[in-house]
């Protein structure tokens, strides 16, 4: 027989190794998550946006930063956009506006990872606000030009044409800027919108006022009556002292009056929605047209307001840089307990990998195991079915063939009318009947259900003949259902070797086969008074040998007491 070759599924080691793998990488995720506290960040970040929103802008810096420290920018982006809003802008209100151009970059080296248009529209917008409210146009104008080649919406882009337009004014390039500022006034856009109108309008006039161009006075005109008409909010207070200052310095050569009157407007404006820069520009304005009392007066409000500012912002940026300070201190000891979790991380991971490897060893080494067994198993089957024909075979040689054969002679050679010879005949038939019929039982299934110990009676009974006194003992007081079907067949075949042993080779008158249940184990007994065992010559030949190694199969144990012509006692235990 060719036996067909099963190779060991090695696709079922790999997709276990998938799986093992995809289990410690969602471990690994879901601890990277759970590190995460959304809840922390939420709480620092409300309370950064109510101080913003309070004009509270020390303390919305403070709870700005804490977001910042903690939040992840992927996570939470649109949450991290206003969080570096929130930060950037109380400092730019602080006058810090180096602090602030760094917390841009910062900003904007995360942006420029994103496709998010609309998010770096906004801190280039930013940027280029921070350098032109330090005077610095050329880096400003670049900036805006930046936020123009960016898709956003319309809105957006004519704001930073607004700004470019006010950048040219400011470096006194008068007619760039009325080239870039008129066609605005016909957007809808900024036609809806009073304030980038107005605005629009009044730096239209100053640009045609420094040009000697007459229509300065009406743009300057309309701007102001847009603003004075509408509801009084912090940009319209803005765009009027825009107004004030440009009407002061237009009317400044021929009517001085009017100039002075304006630049009163501006202070009075500015002393209300307490813009300290502005009153101070106003200031140094009244200072130019006073003498006397007033002009002592005017001029200790501008020493007094300035030295106020001064204290104010350099206490603002001293507060930023520590906060600064402290954060970056909070942020290396933070890196330095991130190091180590990572470190810690990593030594969990490498233990993982070392882990997975010995499952994977056992996994492929249990396989081989299985299909050397598997293979070991089939092999076994094979010779057993072989070593049974053999002896099938061998049985029906030695203890069949001879029988049929004198049967014929006989039956060829004698006179069958004869009553002796026909009866003689009839008893070799039966003989070579019993023979086949223990043969066959020596060699069928075993029943091992319910009829298993009306069975195991029949097959020992069989061994009992006018010439050997078989007896049974104990038999019926087994709970045969509790006992494993393996030891019941192991049982069947050692008692049946055993008998066959005895009927072929003891010589015994007398044999004794007893079953007993002792704890938790069965005790099985054999005796005969034959002339015992040469365990020298025979052990193997008469099939005590196989006796021994079903035994031993079921964990069991068997002695043998044997006596040379003098029967032999064997004992047996099984557990069960």
């Amino acid at each position: 027989m060719i036996l067909k070759k099963n190779l060991f599924p090695i696709h079922i080691i790999l997709i276990i190794i998938f799986f093992t793998l995809q289990s410690c990488e969602k471990k690994k995720e879901a601890i990277n998550n759970t590190n995460y506290n959304s809840k922390q960040v939420d709480k620092y970040f409300k309370l950064a946006d109510k101080f913003y929103d309070d004009s509270k802008y020390d303390s919305a810096f403070y709870y700005a930063n804490k977001t910042k420290l903690i939040i992840n920018p992927e996570k939470e982006l649109k949450k991290y956009t206003i969080t570096m809003f929130i930060l950037i802008t109380s400092q730019q209100l602080q006058g810090d506006y180096s602090g602030a151009e760094s917390a841009i970059v910062e900003t904007l080296s995360f942006m420029n990872k994103s496709n998010n248009d609309k998010y770096k529209w906004k801190f280039y917008n930013m940027l280029a606000f921070n350098y032109m409210s330090q005077g610095n146009y050329d880096d400003a104008l670049y900036y805006y030009k930046k936020t123009m080649s960016y898709n956003t919406n319309k809105r957006r882009k004519l704001l930073a044409i607004i700004n470019i337009g006010y950048i040219y004014k400011e470096k006194k390039q008068f007619k760039k800027a009325i080239e870039i500022l008129l066609p605005l006034l016909k957007e809808k856009e900024i036609k809806k919108n009073k304030n980038y109108s107005s605005g629009i309008l009044n730096n239209l006039g100053y640009c045609y006022f420094k040009i000697g161009n007459p229509k300065a006075i009406t743009f300057l005109n309309q701007s102001l009556q847009m603003n004075l008409n509408m509801d009084s909010t912090a940009d319209d207070d803005y765009g009027l002292t825009a107004n004030y200052f440009y009407l002061h310095d237009y009317y400044l050569k021929n009517d001085e009056k009017l100039a002075i009157k304006y630049a009163d407007l501006l202070y009075q404006k500015a002393s209300e929605y307490n813009n300290p820069d502005d009153r101070l520009i106003a200031l140094s304005l009244l200072i130019k047209h006073s003498t006397g009392e007033k002009l002592k007066k005017y001029s200790l409000n501008y020493i007094r307001i300035n030295d106020s500012i001064t204290k104010v912002r350099q206490k603002a940026k001293n507060y930023f840089a520590k906060l600064k300070y402290d954060s970056k201190k909070e942020k290396e000891e933070n890196l330095k307990l991130k190091a180590e979790k990572e470190l810690q991380q990593e030594l969990e991971k490498n233990k993982n990998i070392v882990i997975i490897f010995i499952i994977v060893i056992i996994i492929i080494v249990s396989g081989f195991i299985y299909y050397y067994l598997i293979e070991k198993s089939k092999k076994e089957k094979i010779q057993t079915a072989y070593n049974t024909e053999i002896r099938i075979a061998k049985k029906l040689h030695d203890e069949l063939a001879n029988d049929i054969y004198q049967t014929i002679a006989f039956a060829e050679t004698q006179d069958l009318s004869t009553p002796n010879n026909a009866e003689k005949l009839l008893d070799n038939l039966d003989s070579i009947y019993a023979t086949t019929r223990n043969i066959s039982r020596e060699n069928n299934l075993i029943e091992t259900g319910s009829l298993f110990s009306s069975n195991l009676k029949d097959m020992i009974s069989g061994f009992d003949t006018h010439s050997i006194n078989l007896m049974i003992n104990g038999l019926e007081e087994i709970d045969w259902t509790n006992i494993e079907n393996f030891k019941k067949i192991t049982i069947y075949r050692v008692l049946q070797e055993l008998l066959v042993n005895m009927k072929k080779h003891s010589q015994c008158s007398l044999a004794i086969v007893s079953f007993k249940k002792q704890e938790n184990n069965l005790l099985l007994n054999y005796f005969d008074n034959g002339i015992g065992i040469n365990f020298d010559e025979k052990i193997k030949k008469n099939g005590l040998q196989n006796v021994e190694n079903r035994i031993i199969a079921v964990n069991g144990t068997i002695t043998f007491d044997n006596k040379i012509n003098n029967g032999v006692k064997i004992n047996m235990s099984i557990p069960i």
